[in-house]
């Protein structure tokens, strides 16, 4: 394997690697929004002030 194979191997693999990511993230965001019974973050105007 020379380095004109390997280097854009490497660079289509790590890009699929973080579209995956991405979406398994954007998924795991739109359930918690979805979801009534999530907790509330720190940052939120109607959080807990405890």
């Amino acid at each position: 394997m020379t380095a004109e194979f390997l280097v854009p191997l490497l660079a289509l693999m790590t890009m699929l690697a973080l579209i995956i990511f991405a979406l398994v993230s954007k998924h795991r965001t739109e359930e918690k929004l979805h979801d009534p019974n999530a907790p509330k973050s720190r940052l939120a105007k109607d959080a807990p002030d405890h």
